[in-house]
């Protein structure tokens, strides 16, 4: 059994995808980007800031979903260049203050639209 998640406050799915999936107490994000869900245009080429429009997506789909940043279990975080990862993990760390999740970060040769980062996250429903 499945729950389609979907919110006017994050980018919509530019694919056959949806923004988030609830599954038992588990909820299952697609990755989000830089993209501004008021506009739809992609926030400036600056990792600090299209780190913050992603977790601030992120933040809007679980709204979505009945859950919070603090029910986050695991995150994957997708980077163009590692090089960006200390500018990236300060802002991260901004929005996970305490009990952080379980986490992962890659650099990968391209992302969606170009974007310097993509984050998706496994969350806890109940």
């Amino acid at each position: 059994m499945k729950k389609i998640i979907t919110t006017p406050k994050a980018p919509a799915p530019v694919g056959p995808y949806n923004q988030a999936i609830v599954s038992g107490n588990l909820i299952f994000t697609a990755g989000q980007i830089a993209l501004d869900p008021e506009t739809g245009k992609l926030v400036e080429n600056d990792i600090r800031l299209q780190t913050q429009r992603v977790l601030e997506n992120l933040k809007a789909v679980l709204e979505a979903a009945g859950a919070d940043l603090s029910q986050v279990l695991k995150t994957t975080v997708f980077l163009k260049n590692m090089d960006d990862f200390t500018a990236m993990n300060e802002v991260y760390a901004q929005y996970f203050k305490e009990n952080s999740p379980a986490r992962s970060a890659v650099e990968v040769a391209r992302l969606p639209k170009d974007v310097l980062v993509e984050i998706e996250c496994i969350a806890f429903a109940g």
